[in-house]
Formats: structure tokens, sequence, C-alpha cells
């Protein structure tokens, strides 16, 4: 089987990662083009690959690094700040934005008001140690005065709903796909255009069962895994 030139760059730059400190920077498309006697298409296509494969960083303006190899583990019904805590990283926000807003006919639907009904929208990206790593939009049923003064505080949206507004978030439902990164979320997580991401819409329901929170949360592919358990309500008979 005859393997593609790019698969052979990629496994020669691959070579090069091994064993290199997390944040050593790589040499210039054109230099690993001239090293490896290639076109610089090549090389960029064999970039893209590791970095999908989470084995580099590529950051606009900057060059491209070796990766961390950590992964974040993100948990069903759990929010992003915790699922840090449990993987002993401390997790940093920049609010883009926090108003009330009426409600558009997708963000209604999914929250059971009115459309034009007014509903909290919280635009947040989402980090590492500083490192922007996700972009997110929430929308929120109301009232939830002094929402920002608390989420400062705490950091939290699950706890701060839950410790300020009595709202616990007992049930979740997360549609997980992957899609182009577009030029807004490009250039606030600090990849290429176009590289693969993580796409998240999640609802959230209180213990009533009705709609708390509806968010779309765009991560980096190559700093997440999703994890999910699941449970029978009864479990399976003994086989006889």
């Amino acid at each position: 089987m005859r393997v593609p030139k790019y698969y052979r760059v990629k496994e020669q730059i691959g070579a090069l990662l091994d064993g290199s400190a997390p944040g050593t920077a790589l040499p210039t498309e054109r230099e690993l083009a001239e090293q490896f006697a290639t076109s610089r298409t090549t090389v960029r296509q064999a970039l893209a690959e590791l970095g999908v494969e989470g084995r580099l960083v590529r950051t606009q303006g900057r060059g491209t690094f070796v990766a961390d190899p950590g992964l974040v583990r993100l948990h069903q019904l759990s929010s992003f700040t915790a699922d840090l805590a449990t993987d002993g990283q401390r997790g940093t926000d920049t609010v883009l934005g926090l108003a009330v807003v009426p409600a558009e006919e997708p963000v209604a639907a999914q929250l059971a008001v009115a459309p034009g009904d007014p509903v909290v929208r919280l635009e947040r990206v989402r980090g590492i140690d500083d490192r922007p790593v996700a972009h997110e939009t929430a929308w929120l049923r109301g009232p939830l005065p002094g929402l920002d003064r608390h989420l400062a505080a705490t950091g939290s949206l699950y706890r701060t709903l839950a410790d300020r507004y009595g709202i616990t978030v007992a049930a979740a439902e997360d549609q997980i796909e992957t899609a182009p990164a577009v030029p807004e979320d490009a250039a606030l997580l600090g990849v290429d255009v176009g590289v693969p991401m993580l796409l998240v819409h999640r609802t959230a329901w209180d213990a009533a069962g009705r709609p708390v929170e509806w968010t779309r949360s765009v991560y980096r592919g190559d700093r997440f895994r999703f994890l999910a358990r699941s449970a029978l309500t009864d479990p399976p008979a003994a086989p006889v």
C-alpha cells in the first residue's frame, strides 16, 4: 500500500516532537519543508493532522509548539470549573458579555419560554491557566439579579445558580459533534480557521423538569475528552 507523502512527513515531524518538552517551538513551515525536501503545502497538512491529534499547538502570530499531553475530561452533569478541579487544574474565565436579551425562537424553544421573553445571555472564553480553550455562550431563564457579581466570586455558573438562586441542575443533555472553527472562534481560541473543533449544545433542567440553561460551547479538540457513564435502572439478569 502506498503511503501518502504528507503522512511520511507527519511521522518525521512526530519524531521531532518525541522527547521535546511542552511549549518547545517547532521550526517554521519553510524550514520543515527544506529539512524534509517537500512542499510547504505537504508540511501544512502534516502539521494540521498532528494538531488534531493534540500533539502540537499552532498559535496565530506566534508559531507552532509541542502540546501539553494532558487532556481535560468533561463529565456529564458537571461544570467546566468542577471538571478542571477534578483533574487538578485551574480554570480562568473572561466574560465577553452578560445581558438580559429577548429570547430568539431557537432559544425560546429550548428554554420553554415565549419568543421575545427576557432571558440572560452569558458569553465567556474559558481557559486553563490563562490559555483560552473554549468559547461558551449560555442562555438562562431569569430573572437572575446580580449574576455578574455572584459569578465573579465563584467562577462556577452551576454553583452560583445553586447557592444564590436556589436552582440546582438535576439533568442535562449534551449534543456533541465536530465542526470547523469559524473566524470568531478561531480568533478567540488562537487556532486556524477550519481546524476541527468540538461543538456542544447543552440543555439542563432543574429537579422539577424545567429547562434552566441552553448553552453552545466550542472546545479545542486537542484539549478535551468527553467522559460519559450510564447506569441501568434495573441490573441485568445473571446468566443462567
